[in-house]
């Protein structure tokens, strides 16, 4: 994931802060806006996760800091609710002008709100996703109510929100009483993706219900189990990302993967040192995999470990050359199983007793099917003779050079 930092004046002369994050090749398909949560920012651990989460899928990601949040411009009490509809909707033609129109809206908690209403007034934007989002916005005043009851007009008073203080006035107050969020949620008529954890503290998967409730087909609902209202957990945050990245292809037109390009080989890897301990992304001309090592190793345990796609592909190439055979000879082979694993022994050479290490791979096998033992023995002999196998145990040559 690359990053370039962009200023963007908003309709009240204040500048936003909002980072773009692009896929590995700087060509994304498709552009994603993030609205992060009530009194985060742009650089909130969650919201990178998931930004990284659709980078590795080809999208290009948007997020940006509210007025008087982060590293924007403006008073917190000028981010009222109402404010923040307007930053999004500033954001976007932004974008719109200067590099394509985003297409993917993303909000969390009190962003999922404002994204749901801006995406309304957005005819470029063809789906909006929530993360932990309140069905109705005046939910939100619950956290400062309490300590604002003798506030007079033109007044501002400090309150503490989430162990953080700020000033807020009444137009910040009022501001969350101005739209009716479950109107504007039945009339929508776009795509909407509802994410939220049934053990949210914060916001209760009850507004999830309603927000459900209220939209239109086509609507999708997915529980974010064990994850907490900030999905402060690592994974959880890059599982929404993806979860996010795949349900939205099938609502925007569909383009050839051009994430990372082959250069005219058969795969490429990218590994982004800055971003990432191991997690390395692999692309083939259609295809996108990622590959890391175990945390045990230092790792973020994103995707298999190269040796497990080494064994993956052992398995893959003698599943199909068992099929194929069996076809040919019109045997009753339903399924097969190849489990594999690979490690290390040493052998020690007579000569100077120093121990020798070589690879060494186990392939074990289960048919099913109705296969008597010779059979059965055949099939055995056949799975070394997979073009995989044949490679793994001949001389090798890998010619590297530098481009």
């Amino acid at each position: 994931m690359k990053s370039n930092i962009i200023r963007i004046q908003n309709t009240k002369g204040f500048f936003l802060e909002a980072t773009l994050d692009l896929p590995a090749n700087q060509k994304p398909n498709y552009f994603a806006l993030f609205a992060h949560c009530f009194t985060c920012h742009s650089n909130f651990n969650a919201v990178r996760n998931i930004s990284k989460s659709l980078t590795a899928n080809g999208f290009g990601v948007i997020r940006f800091d509210f007025t008087g949040l982060g590293k924007s411009e403006g008073e917190f009490a000028e981010s009222h609710f109402s404010a923040n509809i307007e930053d999004i909707i500033t954001v976007h033609n932004y974008f719109k002008e200067h590099f394509e129109a985003p297409s993917l809206l993303i909000g969390h908690s009190l962003g999922g709100a404002a994204a749901i209403v801006a995406a309304s007034k957005l005819t470029d934007i063809k789906a909006v996703a929530t993360i932990g989002t309140p069905s109705n916005i005046e939910h939100t005043k619950k956290h400062f109510i309490t300590q604002i009851e003798d506030l007079k007009p033109n007044e501002k008073v400090k309150v503490n929100i989430g162990g953080r203080p700020f000033y807020i006035d009444n137009d910040f107050i009022e501001g969350f009483s101005t739209i009716k969020l479950n109107e504007v949620i039945h009339s929508l008529r776009k795509p909407i993706l509802i994410l939220h954890s049934p053990i949210d503290t914060i916001v209760s998967i009850n507004n999830a219900h309603e927000i459900y409730h209220n939209a239109m087909h086509p609507k999708s609902f997915i529980s974010l189990n064990k994850a907490d209202h900030l999905l402060t957990n690592e994974k959880d945050s890059r599982y929404t990302g993806n979860l996010i990245s795949n349900w939205v292809l099938h609502y925007l037109p569909e383009k050839e993967n051009i994430m990372l390009s082959t250069e005219g080989e058969q795969v490429v890897g990218y590994l982004n040192l800055n971003e990432y301990n191991f997690t390395t992304q692999i692309q083939t001309n259609s295809h996108n995999l990622v590959a890391d090592e175990p945390e045990s190793f230092g790792g973020d345990n994103f995707g298999p470990s190269p040796y497990e796609f080494l064994n993956a592909s052992l398995a893959a190439c003698t599943a199909m050359t068992l099929k194929l055979y069996a076809q040919r000879k019109k045997w009753d082979l339903k399924e097969v199983y190849v489990y594999l694993t690979h490690s290390k022994k040493h052998l020690v050479d007579m000569d100077n007793e120093q121990p020798q290490y070589i690879d060494y791979i186990t392939k074990k096998l289960t048919f099913e099917g109705n296969l008597d033992e010779s059979q059965r023995l055949k099939l055995k002999e056949i799975a070394s003779r997979c073009p995989v196998h044949k490679t793994l145990v001949s001389s090798v040559v890998i010619e590297t050079e530098l481009i």
